[in-house]
């Protein structure tokens, strides 16, 4: 016991050293624009089994998943859900479907062909949209205001949550029927969640918000007890532990009583500044650099799929909402892709569907996607904001 407390806490401090290096090493290569993500899991690599062997995954699996949870939160934290009732919010949708019927299409060819087993997590993986992973880098540079924010955001958001959905109804452990109705009942359970502010009357109400700021943080702890709540819930039911997050942060955006600035900057510091680092560092101590070395046409096939399914069908899908600069962006951001493809993968390895060759081309094109396109979509935000006349 006291040998694995050793290991896990020895991991944990490396782990920890390279998330405090990473925005350093961003900002010594400030002008190639290469996101901090990118850097974390390029540590997390270089700290693996794969190089150095200077740490173990399994023994912060749990702080990962946590830190994963954070990223959704954060996620579902930003969704304005009356973004679905405007005109981003049809857009996403309607261009979900067409990802979806393309990557069903093309991953057909590839099972026909040989190259695929597992149809279903691999076209699922087509569709995601890694919004959690991107906020950080739209935070940095600006890009969540104007005319393209909230395309980017109701793009994101059900890149993220509709694949999420078709995770627990279609590769849940408890079958299609049972999936959905596990489904029903944490959205449910949310639901509810957003009504516990109005039950607290009288002296609890003002204990709550007087150890707001105090040493008992009361909102930042309920709120991560909401959390852990619905990922235990969530992982109960046989549902992937994003779904929970997800929906506690969208349940956040209702639920929080107090200082909802305040605390927005309390989860920022706790997610940001440990669990989710822990996350990306953890994906990049996981990554299988023999597979990917032994296959490397197939994480080339996979990175140009996400493009090509995700990313161009909306230049045409959004060609009277948005100018073609920032249609290039959005498709950029838009097949920017990584924790759910190292969800998928893990699903579709652990039922034993999936090619451990793809699963891990899969995630090496999602680390490429993050490396290439939000980078892309930021230097060409930046021209196009020097280009463009001031009051324009």
């Amino acid at each position: 016991m006291a040998d694995e407390l050793s290991h896990g806490l020895s991991s944990l401090f490396v782990v920890a050293v390279v998330a405090a290096l990473a925005p350093i090493a961003a900002g010594l290569f400030a002008r190639l624009r290469v996101p901090q993500v990118v850097f974390l899991i390029i540590g997390g690599v270089i700290i693996g089994p794969d190089v150095l062997g200077l740490a173990d995954a399994g023994s912060i699996e749990l702080l990962a998943n946590v830190g994963l949870g954070f990223l959704f939160l954060l996620a579902g934290y930003e969704l304005e859900l009356h973004l679905f009732r405007e005109r981003a919010g049809r857009l996403a949708l309607i261009g979900w479907l067409v990802t979806a019927a393309l990557a069903c299409g093309v991953v057909g060819l590839l099972a026909a062909g040989g190259l695929v087993r597992a149809f279903v997590p691999v076209a699922l993986a087509l569709t995601t949209t890694a919004l959690g992973t991107l906020l950080p880098i739209l935070r940095d540079n600006d890009m969540l205001g104007g005319s393209l924010g909230p395309y980017v955001l109701a793009a994101g958001a059900v890149g993220e949550f509709l694949p999420v959905v078709a995770i627990a109804i279609f590769l849940g452990t408890n079958g299609k029927f049972l999936g959905l109705i596990s489904l029903l009942a944490v959205g449910v359970l949310a639901l509810m969640l957003t009504l516990a502010p109005r039950l607290a009357r009288g002296r609890i109400r003002r204990i709550l918000r007087e150890g707001e700021h105090a040493t008992a943080q009361t909102t930042l702890r309920w709120t991560l007890a909401m959390l852990l709540l619905l990922l235990v819930v969530a992982d109960r039911f046989g549902l992937d532990v994003v779904l929970g997050a997800f929906l506690a942060g969208v349940v956040l955006r209702r639920w929080a009583p107090g200082d909802v600035h305040a605390l927005e900057e309390k989860l920022d510091a706790v997610g940001y500044g440990f669990f989710i680092p822990v996350f990306f560092v953890a994906s990049g101590m996981a990554l299988d650099l023999d597979s990917i070395i032994a296959a490397p046409i197939r994480l080339a096939v996979f990175f140009v799929l996400l493009l090509l399914v995700r990313g161009v069908p909306t230049l045409l899908l959004y060609r009277t909402a948005l100018p073609f600069p920032q249609r290039v962006e959005l498709g950029l951001l838009a097949a920017t892709a990584l924790p759910l493809l190292v969800a998928l993968s893990e699903i579709g390895l652990a039922n034993g569907s999936m090619l451990p060759e793809n699963a891990a081309a899969l995630v090496g094109a999602g680390v490429l996607s993050v490396l290439v396109f939000p980078a892309a979509a930021v230097a060409i935000d930046r021209r196009r904001a020097r280009t463009t006349p001031v009051g324009v």
